[in-house]
């Protein structure tokens, strides 16, 4: 009987986070020359302020006759130097396994093949998202957040952020049970995520709390997607689970802050604090509206609504 000859594993060069905000994401080193630092043109951008701009490099070298391929990291001269398995290195062969620190970061050499890159995508997609609603957690939310910002600072573009609050929503709990106040939250998580266009980001940020940023949005436009979100949940029957199963509904509101970059704020933490802010002045003011940080001058609302298109 003839045995069956196995397939060689298509195994490729990878990164893999084991720290930090993009733990368990599989960098694949697809280049000759893969940069690693904190610069925005840098290929692996390490968002860390012990890291060099450009800190250092992975080298891909083919051998001539043999094919043989050797991955060699070297440091690029770097404040604080690159570490290989805790040694400091100035240029090392790279083996699979073998563990580099830059900053506060440690990433994985591995050579992965098809099944390894699915599994750590699949890692990272249960890490970094809410299981009950499938939005970002907010420390993915806060990733995406400081990355937006740098982009947009370096192409002069302008975003929203939003912060959002279901009013009363202890009175849910309380009246229909923990059940039924899951799968509101999961439904009004669908709903916002519903009127986001492609590349805006929506994201749990903690009970009954949601978070978003609009990408090339003023501030005019940032209010009239929050109107919308807010007359949707308004106008929503939310179901009512009682023995396991839909009975009657309920509905709910929501409040909503709205603060832009960068007429409020250049950087990404005090951008959410002053969205917030906005929010508890919704609170105060009734519930059940929108409210932005700063009010809109008229030349502001006739240049900026035209722009934003859904």
């Amino acid at each position: 009987m003839l045995k069956a000859t196995r397939r060689p594993r298509d195994l490729r060069p990878a990164l893999v986070f084991l720290s930090g905000e993009l733990i368990a994401v599989p960098i694949p080193l697809e280049r000759e020359e893969v940069t690693l630092g904190r610069a925005l043109e840098a290929d692996v951008r390490v968002n860390d302020a012990g890291v060099s701009r450009e800190h250092a490099r992975i080298l891909t070298i083919r051998g001539d006759e043999s094919g043989q391929v050797k991955y060699i990291l070297e440091d690029m001269f770097s404040r604080n130097g690159t570490l290989l398995n805790g040694q400091k290195i100035t240029r090392e062969e790279l083996h699979n396994g073998d563990k580099i620190t830059i900053g506060q970061h440690i990433l994985r050499f591995d050579l992965l093949d098809e099944i390894d890159r699915e599994y750590h995508k699949q890692i990272h997609r249960l890490i970094a998202h809410d299981d009950l609603t499938g939005l970002l957690t907010s420390r993915s939310f806060f990733s995406e957040l400081r990355r937006e910002a740098a982009r947009s600072s370096a192409e002069g573009r302008s975003f929203c952020v939003l912060m959002m609050d279901v009013d009363h929503f202890k009175d849910v709990n309380d009246s229909y049970g923990h059940l039924t106040g899951s799968r509101t939250l999961e439904e009004i998580g669908a709903s916002i995520i519903n009127i986001m266009r492609s590349g805006d980001a929506a994201a749990r940020f903690g009970g009954e709390e949601f978070s978003a940023f609009l990408l090339d949005a003023e501030l005019a436009q940032g209010i009239v997607a929050a109107e919308r979100i807010r007359k949707v949940i308004e106008s929503r029957d939310f179901p009512v689970i009682r023995q396991g199963k839909p009975s009657e509904t309920h509905r709910v509101t929501i409040s909503v802050g709205v603060a832009s970059f960068p007429d409020d704020s250049v950087d990404p933490i005090e951008l959410v604090e002053m969205a917030d802010s906005a929010l508890y002045r919704a609170k105060r003011e009734g519930r059940n509206r929108v409210c932005a940080y700063r009010d809109l001058s008229q030349e502001e609302i006739h240049r900026t609504l035209p722009a934003r298109t859904d």
